[in-house]
């Protein structure tokens, strides 16, 4: 709030250098072969799948969210790539013609678990367990969601690069179909957190699925987000009463009918919940409630909320508290 970019030379000398990078004949052609990356790696992916004749054997694989069609040796015709009203492939329903545009570049990957409409099968594969395990095998992964995982294909990318993790995407299958202990396949982790030692891939995967499903996590993250916001305040008085610091630590358990000092950020999706000045409600206090006891179920997958502090308690435990006005 305090502070400008305004004065960062380094920022404006990147902001040249990348405008210039755009330039044609150059320009063009890294943003023509970032395009053609993505897209061999989406066909390669569908290939994989078609090997393993996914869906139709009782196996599985990775999908890539996107068209259901392909062109074949390019990215095809722009119409192929806009989201139309109540298609299945993206679950958005009645959308505007013209509305949305899916960027080719833009891959996200949904491991099997959670369909489009919020239905949990009986197996799944949460995606922070996938992002762990390919960092390990020297993949970052910087965006997850539940059962979703998102790559960039950017200009300037090593070409055939996400052969790599193709391959890797492939091994984890072979892992979690043979539920290869975790001490053998993710030796660094399990070095942090010795409690997983005894437990296979798959029993990992089934135990985060389960709690997942009992909890109805996919509805409850959507209908939060879509719940009757209460005002109580102005977001300027609010930051100035913690600025003043007329504000007190309140326990998850006490934060309904309260009003918020601070942003309370829940990632994913890395979307504000609520601003300073707006008032708990009960469906927002459930699923803090959840994320208390997913972290103490299962630590190394925290869920991560900005705004949310984790306190030591007497005994050993941890709380949570926010910081609310008085």
């Amino acid at each position: 709030m305090h502070t400008s970019t305004s004065p960062q030379y380094s920022i404006i000398a990147s902001c040249d250098v990348a405008a210039a990078m755009m330039e044609a004949p150059g320009g063009t052609a890294l943003v023509e072969e970032s395009i053609q990356e993505a897209m061999d790696f989406r066909r390669a992916m569908r290939k994989v799948e078609g090997d393993y004749d996914a869906g139709n054997n009782g196996d599985w694989w990775f999908k890539v969210w996107g068209p259901e069609a392909l062109a074949e040796d390019d990215i095809g015709d722009r119409e192929e790539w806009m989201l139309k009203a109540n298609e299945r492939w993206h679950g958005f329903g009645d959308l505007a013609d013209g509305f949305n545009l899916l960027d080719p570049i833009k891959a996200t990957i949904i491991t099997p678990g959670l369909d489009v409409d919020g239905e949990f099968s009986e197996r799944g594969i949460p995606a922070a367990i996938v992002t762990k395990y390919l960092a390990e095998h020297g993949i970052i992964i910087e965006k997850t969601g539940l059962y979703s995982f998102f790559i960039m294909f950017t200009i300037g990318i090593t070409k055939g690069r996400w052969n790599s993790l193709v391959t890797e995407l492939q091994q984890f299958k072979d892992d979690y179909d043979q539920n290869q202990p975790l001490w053998r396949v993710l030796p660094e982790f399990v070095g942090k957190h010795p409690q997983y030692e005894k437990l296979g891939l798959r029993d990992l995967c089934d135990a985060i699925h389960s709690v997942y499903k009992a909890n109805d996590v996919a509805r409850v993250t959507t209908e939060m987000y879509l719940s009757d916001m209460e005002p109580a305040m102005k977001p300027s008085d609010a930051w100035a009463m913690m600025a003043h610091r007329e504000i007190e630590r309140v326990s998850v358990d006490e934060l309904e009918g309260r009003v918020t000092a601070i942003l309370l950020t829940p990632y994913p999706p890395g979307i504000p919940l609520l601003i300073p000045g707006e008032r708990f409600n009960r469906i927002i206090v459930q699923y803090l409630k959840f994320a208390r006891e997913f972290n103490k179920l299962f630590p190394g997958f925290e869920t991560d909320i900005h705004g949310l502090v984790e306190e030591e308690v007497e005994g050993g435990g941890k709380a949570y508290f926010v910081d609310c006005v008085k």
